[in-house]
């Protein structure tokens, strides 16, 4: 806990937007070197992080000094890994699914967004499709979403962990 105790909150948020640019590189890493396409579910989840690094970009720069400035940050970074480890939940259910309960694929997510209303084109991308059953790669036994999870988790939690601690030590109400 010592380490917890000389990380300030701007310091916490700067090596979020780190991680979460990290992350966003090495997913372009694999899609435009490795050839890995993302799947429709992928996208989300690189959105999820995006809307994870924007919040934390914001809170690192603002840097509030009260408790309700510092509480909507984290919870604003908390929901978007919230939204984030589900997207990765219900894309590691599918690529848990036996082969004959695979949904069919369907077509991809920009001509989803381009055809179809924006609700019904979210709605479709959303429910999964065969395309993002397959597992295209692994690491330690975990696949991409299974990784993303763990980001997302690590995250959200500690960034709120970090806010509760931060602010109580401050002496402020939390």
């Amino acid at each position: 806990m010592k380490i917890l105790d000389k990380l300030s909150l701007r310091t916490w948020y700067v090596g979020v937007v780190l991680a979460c640019l990290g992350l966003w590189a090495y997913a372009l890493w694999l899609q435009h070197r490795m050839f890995l396409d993302p799947c429709p579910l992928c996208i989300f989840q690189r959105i999820a992080f995006a809307w994870i690094a924007l919040w934390a970009l914001i809170a690192a720069v603002h840097n509030p000094s009260k408790p309700r400035g510092r509480w909507i940050y984290g919870i604003l970074v908390f929901l978007g890994a919230a939204v984030g480890a589900a997207i990765a939940g219900r894309h590691i259910w599918i690529q848990g699914l036996p082969p004959d309960q695979v949904p069919e694929c369907g077509p991809g997510l920009a001509y989803m967004m381009d055809t179809l209303p924006f609700l019904d084109a979210l709605s479709a991308a959303l429910a999964g499709d065969g395309s993002c059953a397959e597992v295209q790669w692994s690491f330690l036994g975990l696949s991409m979403p299974g990784w993303t999870l763990v980001w997302y988790l690590g995250l959200g939690l500690l960034t709120l962990f970090l806010v509760y601690t931060k602010t109580r030590r401050a002496g402020m109400p939390t």
